[in-house]
């Protein structure tokens, strides 16, 4: 099963990347990550004082900041990316060498923006921010900004299937609920889909299209009429007769028989 993998993914490399002339863009951005996590984890096993890792470079008792090798690197493969213009192997090796220059001096990004060493002080942390910045920089450099807009394509046209599919539905449910003589969910319906949807499951009015044509059983339509009658009796408040309120009002006051005009 490993095999046809591979096969797949040396068929997409050689596609998406050779064939596509992106190999030195590619090399630099593996040879730059690489770099940076190798140095990184150099300078925490330093800090850590592990006996068999390499220490700091020192000439002279000044420690040399690894920011000069990725400096000096960086000159070297520009000048030689400029003055030879080297074909292929040489525009992959002077990539190779760019990005190690890159890994190596962002790394310290930090220091040559404060001028001075806060490798690992709260500011250092703009360093990873830099790193994070370049490989994201270099990615769009691999992968090409045709993709991102592909991808964008590819969303946008998800979400005007989901955004059409929600408002069909909308409109069926919309029906639904008239058929159920719900108009006022119907039209809200039309707005927010979901009260639609509420809507359409709950009983309808007994004397509705919906209830004559679906309501079948009489336990359904006295479970309607139970409902909706219920609900207009609470919803009708008892209004007491003027009599009635005169006649509390004597009452009150002690003024003799209620019933006398």
């Amino acid at each position: 099963m490993s095999t046809p993998a591979l096969a797949s993914v040396a068929s997409f490399f050689d596609e998406h990347i050779v064939d596509a002339h992106k190999l030195p863009a590619f090399i630099y951005l593996v040879f730059f990550l690489g770099t940076f996590a190798f140095i990184r984890t150099s300078a925490h096993m330093i800090r850590a004082q592990v006996s068999w890792w390499p220490g700091n470079v020192e000439v002279g008792g000044t420690h040399i900041h690894h920011l000069v090798w990725g400096i000096c690197l960086l000159l070297i493969a520009g000048w030689v990316g400029i003055v030879l213009v080297a074909g292929s192997p040489g525009r992959e090796i002077v990539a190779a060498a760019f990005g190690v220059g890159s890994g190596l001096t962002l790394d310290e990004f930090a220091l040559w923006l404060e001028l001075e060493d806060v490798y690992w002080s709260d500011d250092g942390r703009k360093s990873i921010d830099a790193v994070i910045v370049a490989a994201i920089v270099a990615g769009f450099g691999v992968l090409g900004f045709t993709v991102w807009v592909d991808a964008a394509n590819e969303v946008a046209v998800a979400v005007h299937a989901v955004v059409g599919l929600i408002g069909v539905g909308g409109l069926v449910l919309a029906v639904v609920n008239c058929a159920k003589e719900k108009f006022g969910i119907a039209l809200i319906g039309l707005v927010v889909p979901f009260v639609s949807l509420v809507g359409a499951f709950r009983l309808g009015r007994p004397s509705s299209p919906w209830a004559r044509l679906f309501y079948r059983g009489e336990r359904k339509r006295e479970r309607a009429r139970a409902r909706f009658e219920g609900r207009r009796m609470l919803e009708a408040p008892h209004v007491p007769s003027l009599r009635h309120v005169r006649d509390s009002l004597r009452r009150v006051r002690g003024g003799g028989d209620a019933s006398r005009p």
